[in-house]
């Protein structure tokens, strides 16, 4: 399975033209463009990173593609999400999407962390519409991905009230990612 096409495969279907969208994690742009496709020329994706040299290569990849006017580029840490997310659009949000761990063809000394992504994905996960999704994709084989994805697992256990959970990795690879595929139920609506 390949996870980054499964995640978007999965929220496809509750992405419509005109929504609000995070791509949390912009890293190569793979999910930002995906996101810009799927919200059409009057919706929005708010695409995060805490390297400039990531946005800045997602911003030419979305001028190639003719959709640069339909992303946010936002410098820094995932953990200020609600800094970056405009009022207006914190409980309108269909789908927020991470990709946990470090930049393929970058520093692999920077990657995410517990500390800035679970306050990250608990602040997105209040942004979300009823019905709306929120996916993690977990890289667990670099220093640190381990505690991460079992502090998202932790985390995502005690949500079930307030989301609908799907969990996939290969069981028979021990450094396997890790996809998290989370719905707000409909019937939710309280502050997670």
């Amino acid at each position: 399975m390949h996870f980054t096409v499964e995640a978007q495969t999965r929220v496809r279907d509750w992405i419509a033209p005109g929504d609000i969208t995070i791509d949390a994690t912009a890293g190569n742009g793979f999910d930002t463009l995906f996101l810009a496709d799927a919200v059409g020329p009057n919706g929005l994706v708010y695409a995060i990173d805490i390297q400039p040299a990531a946005i800045e290569r997602v911003k030419g990849k979305l001028t190639e593609a003719n959709l640069v006017d339909r992303v946010a580029l936002c410098v820094g840490d995932h953990a200020e999400l609600e800094s970056f997310v405009k009022p207006e659009h914190r409980i309108r949000v269909a789908c927020a999407m991470f990709n946990l761990g470090y930049l393929p063809l970058s520093d692999k000394s920077i990657v995410t962390r517990v500390e800035s992504s679970l306050p990250a994905i608990r602040t997105a996960s209040t942004m979300l519409r009823p019905g709306g999704v929120l996916t993690i994709l977990a890289y667990v084989g670099h220093d640190g991905g381990r505690a991460e994805a079992d502090a998202v697992a932790d985390w995502t256990t005690g949500q079930s009230d307030q989301f609908e959970i799907e969990r996939w990795n290969d069981s028979s690879n021990p450094n396997s990612p890790i996809l998290w595929w989370m719905q707000r139920r409909k019937s939710s609506v309280d502050a997670i």
